[in-house]
């Protein structure tokens, strides 16, 4: 993982691009069933917009002497991302108003975007910003160049990887790639979910398994647009990788009722292998979860990190490299987490009742027919195991439900298929 995320870390991504598309490909040559697929700019997808697909090829500012005080090519988050080309000769002050520095974090290049209004910019470490102040005069010129192009007939290309299952119900594995050199908030996500494909394209899966590769927020916008009819239909738990190669504490961001098979599956796996965690509401969102679980889409996904986007230093700047932030240990351990989650999810089942309203126990034998007062355990627990059977719990959560051994759970569970009151 860590070998495949250096090759990745030098592309300059957007929500568009050719960095994009060079990305997908590298991942394909890993993967090769992985279908590359786009849509195009300049478009609607449902309230949102898809603005021109933005290249760049150069970028820089030179003093006045022509030594290049700040370079695109030698870090690429020092373009303010989505910058319209721009080329000419300005004043110290008038750069000063364009660049965007970290005044609390001075060794710092931010990451820095406007995909929706046309604006042009650079980044650098406030300490950079402090030394162009001492070292220049106010009326020297700098000379600024920005080599992009913003195309209207463009392309926003996406990747995706189908594993089938023996079931057509899907668990979905969605992580993105829309950003430039940062290691944790761009790479993290991809990475492991390309070591789970990896590792479930060899086995025999009860439920199928579908991999997205997209652009944050607008890219999933626009693969809903054109795929909700069929995702509401088959997905049944799924997760948004995302900031999870470090090595700090798990963080996990429920799905907006709390409730879901994606959620429970989580908390059982942190609570079994006692993992100390960070829940967090979902009224702190800030990925894709938000479009998974918008109103009138409702799909039960929640977002697996480590820690969360928003919460670590290195957020959205230079520093979030890997050795520094990523580890080979996080990654693996948060592979392993995510492949538990899924695991679980395929192997323990979750019946759901055949009947509308209560099934009539008792020509099956299954209750009493005389009407007293007196029922026993067994009989309660039946009745107490086929309330919570609504095709979300397994048996561990049941067993927890109504306050019986899992044994016992099991042994009801049986007894239930072999009389056709539950599917699985």
């Amino acid at each position: 993982m860590i070998r495949l995320g250096k090759e990745l870390f030098g592309i300059c991504r957007s929500i568009t691009g050719n960095g994009q598309l060079k990305t997908l490909r590298i991942l394909k040559k890993k993967e090769k069933k992985l279908k590359i697929g786009f849509f195009k700019t300049n478009k609607r997808y449902f309230d949102w917009f898809l603005p021109y697909e933005w290249n760049i090829k150069d970028a820089y500012v030179k003093d006045p002497n022509g030594y290049k005080v700040i370079d695109f090519k030698n870090n690429n988050l020092h373009v303010v991302g989505y910058s319209f080309p721009i080329k000419k000769k300005i004043k110290k002050k008038d750069l000063l108003e364009k660049l965007h520095t970290l005044p609390r974090q001075k060794n710092y290049i931010p990451y820095i975007t406007s995909y929706y209004k046309k604006i042009w910019g650079f980044c650098c470490s406030e300490n950079l910003k402090k030394k162009i102040i001492s070292k220049y005069r106010n009326d020297d010129l700098f000379e600024i160049s920005i080599d992009s192009k913003l195309k209207k007939n463009g392309k926003m290309h996406y990747g995706e990887y189908f594993i089938k299952g023996k079931s057509k119900k899907e668990i979905l594995i969605s992580s993105y790639i829309c950003h430039p050199s940062m290691a944790n908030n761009e790479l993290s996500g991809p990475l492991v979910a390309m070591k789970l494909i990896d590792h479930f394209k060899k086995k025999k899966n009860k439920y199928s398994l579908r991999f997205i590769f997209v652009s944050e927020t607008i890219g999933i916008i626009t693969y809903i647009n054109k795929n909700l009819k069929k995702m509401k239909q088959n997905i049944i738990a799924g997760y948004v990788l995302t900031c999870i190669g470090d090595e700090r504490k798990y963080s996990y961001m429920p799905s907006i009722h709390g409730n879901s098979i994606s959620d429970k599956v989580v908390y059982e796996l942190f609570k079994r292998k006692k993992i100390n965690y960070k829940k967090y509401s979902f009224l702190e969102r800030g990925s894709d979860e938000r479009q998974y679980n918008s109103p009138n889409v409702s799909l039960p996904i929640g977002s697996i990190m480590r820690s969360k986007y928003q919460t670590y230093s290195e957020y959205h700047t230079s520093a979030d490299i890997f050795g520094h932030v990523v580890t080979q240990k996080g990654l693996n351990q948060s592979f392993n987490f995510v492949k538990e989650c899924i695991n679980i999810i395929n192997k323990e089942p979750r019946p759901k009742l055949l009947t509308i309203c209560e099934p009539q126990m008792s020509k099956r034998n299954l209750y009493p027919s005389l009407s007293t007062k007196i029922k026993t355990n067994d009989t309660k627990n039946i009745m107490n195991f086929l309330a919570y059977c609504d095709g979300k719990n397994n048996l561990t959560e049941i067993s927890r439900l109504i306050k019986i051994k899992k044994s016992k759970a099991k042994n009801i569970f049986n007894l239930l298929l072999k009389n056709k009151l539950i599917s699985i």
